[in-house]
């Protein structure tokens, strides 16, 4: 009797959940796998790339990823450069953000510094680790990728310390809530964030009711009466200023997506407005208000006048790193300064917590735009490369920047590496639409190349340009593995490899004949044929040795339309630097008293 009733209670319960599948066809909801929801949540993103390297934990999620229609699986030479060209992708795409996929222990350590350089550039980028499953997790064997200690947290630990949110997904019935948890916290905060993935959580199958609604990037409102007290206020002190404002923008203008009302705010208000090294391009470059690159003391004169002399700094989503502020040196003091930050806004010494510039600054707009007469009187200096004056054929970096700034195109996407790259390209003037990517503030040497493939995918996601990368000859050495994953997408970047015999931002910092500085020379030209295109079917290599070389170069239509990947060897002297790394490095050099007293 007791199995007639546990057999008839068992019929009843698959009557019943049939029925519940009946209603969910009617309604339109059908199960999906867990590793499927986490794709579909991604496409809903418009994330078209997922980078990263196979590895036995990930393997099955990657049938998912592979079968997929609209992301396509890229496949990286090592998880390093993976975390660059997530990177790399996130920045070229507002609103979205870089994936990358690794296994467990030895491929996610592997992409540790990526990952940290995103965290303090503030760049959304989600990492998915494929883990041991959840049995395993938790009765803890002597498994390979280990470290046999039965710490299987111990990675994940380490990462608690540079990603602004971490799930680790144990059960199917919180899988899909702890994806769209995880998804939104590193849009909203622009910051990366981590997820295990366990082998057997991947063909689960979940309800994929919570797809209807789409995940959002926009920030928690603002308090409406706090927010109303402070633009009162601010718009008290610009009235007070009697229309001596100057607008200052930084990187997390960027980053937290800001372009547009701020570009709003410019056009109505008339307001000048200056940028820092990471603020570059956030603001049209050709804009008859822009005045230039503000670097504290290693400014331009010009723009440094200016900007110090204004009544009122409005400085939009500072961040004022060492390499960002000229070492610190920014001259306007917190009685004349008032910052708009994603998450507080600050007018003088006063902080208001939890009031964000998303939806301040239209606010702003409407209150400061009557005002827009009297900031047109103010006079803003006239931003454009210098040349100079020079009688040598040798390629300097003061003449090589300002030729480059003249080859550019709107729309182009122009990445530079930390060093003579980054500092020289900083007073070139950039055609509009253009977009600007160097990790000036995390600094990892080699970043450039990894981030130049997420950069120019993201690129064709979005129709935009040529794709250009300036890189030393030392810091390509580190990455350069991923010319061959640029081969074989087809990608097409131009890439101009500054050859100047080793480490020239290290010399300036310290040890200008030190060994330590020196790299062994590789012959550059050969690099594209070596990494798989030996018939030069789908790349070119030049070397110029001067001016006139690479002036002709520039010059030619073929090259300049970039239909085919192309690398420049460009000959320079090895103690050339461009003027503002010179200033840098004597700052930084007091600062880091290299010689002992």
């Amino acid at each position: 009797m007791a199995e007639q009733t546990v057999a008839s209670t068992r019929a009843q319960m698959d009557r019943l959940q049939l029925e519940l599948q009946d209603l969910k066809h009617a309604q339109g909801v059908e199960d999906i796998t867990v590793g499927d929801y986490l794709l579909a949540r991604l496409d809903q993103l418009q994330i078209t790339n997922m980078f990263g390297l196979p590895g036995d934990f990930n393997l099955g999620f990657l049938d998912l990823v592979e079968d997929h229609p609209n992301i396509h699986w890229v496949g990286n030479c090592n998880e390093l450069n993976s975390g660059y060209a997530a990177d790399g992708y996130a920045r070229v795409k507002p609103g979205s953000m870089g994936v990358l996929l690794t296994t467990f222990g030895v491929g996610e350590l592997s992409a540790v510094n990526a990952i940290a350089g995103s965290y303090a550039e503030m760049v959304p980028v989600l990492h998915i680790v494929g883990a041991p499953s959840t049995s395993q997790q938790l009765s803890k064997p002597l498994l390979h990728h280990t470290l046999g200690d039965s710490r299987y947290e111990a990675y994940a630990k380490a990462y608690e310390q540079f990603t602004c949110c971490q799930k680790y997904l144990m059960n199917k019935e919180t899988a899909a809530a702890d994806i769209d948890h995880l998804l939104t916290e590193i849009l909203v905060k622009a910051r990366p964030g981590y997820m295990t993935l366990p082998t057997n959580l991947v063909f689960e199958k979940i309800s994929g009711e919570r797809l209807k609604t789409p995940l959002s990037h926009l920030p928690p409102p603002n308090d409406p009466e706090v927010e109303a007290h402070v633009v009162e206020e601010i718009v008290k002190h610009v009235m007070a200023a009697n229309g001596g404002v100057a607008v200052l923008v930084d990187a997390c203008a960027v980053r937290h997506d800001v372009t547009q009302e701020l570009l709003e705010l410019i056009n109505k208000t008339h307001l000048p407005v200056y940028s820092t090294p990471m603020g570059k391009t956030a603001i049209p470059e050709n804009y008859d208000r822009y005045g230039g690159i503000y670097i504290g003391s290693i400014s331009r004169p010009e723009i440094r006048e200016k900007l110090e002399s204004a009544s009122i700094i409005l400085s939009v989503g500072g961040l004022r790193s060492d390499y960002n502020s000229g070492n610190f040196t920014y001259n306007f003091p917190v009685s004349r300064t008032i910052e708009l930050h994603s998450d507080h806004t600050k007018v003088f010494y006063a902080q208001y917590p939890a009031i964000g510039m998303k939806q301040l600054i239209p606010k702003l707009t409407a209150k400061l735009e009557p005002f827009k007469e009297t900031t047109q009187q103010i006079a803003v200096p006239q931003f454009k490369s210098v040349f100079p004056t020079e009688d040598t054929e040798i390629i300097t970096q003061a003449w090589f920047w300002p030729t480059m700034g003249e080859f550019f195109r709107p729309k182009d996407v122009i990445i530079a590496e930390t060093g003579t790259a980054s500092f020289g390209i900083t007073n070139v003037a950039f055609p509009p639409e253009s977009i600007f990517i160097a990790q000036i503030f995390w600094g990892s040497i080699g970043y450039s190349v990894g981030s130049t493939l997420g950069a120019a995918l993201g690129a064709q996601d979005r129709n935009l340009g040529r794709t250009i990368l300036f890189v030393g000859d030392g810091s390509l050495q580190l990455t350069v593995q991923e010319f061959s994953t640029m081969l074989r997408m087809n990608l097409k970047p131009i890439v101009f490899v500054l050859n100047n015999n080793g480490y020239t931002i290290e010399r300036w910092l310290h040890g200008k004949e030190r060994k330590y500085n020196d790299i062994f020379p590789w012959a550059w030209t050969d690099l594209l044929k070596v990494f798989g295109d030996k018939e030069e079917l789908r790349s070119k290599s030049y070397t110029v040795h001067n001016k006139k070389e690479l002036s002709a170069l520039l010059a030619d239509e073929k090259f300049a339309r970039a239909d085919k990947m192309q690398l420049v060897e460009v000959m320079m002297d090895q103690f050339d630097a461009p003027v503002t790394l010179v200033n840098q490095a004597e700052l930084s050099g007091k600062t880091n008293a290299y010689v002992p007293k």
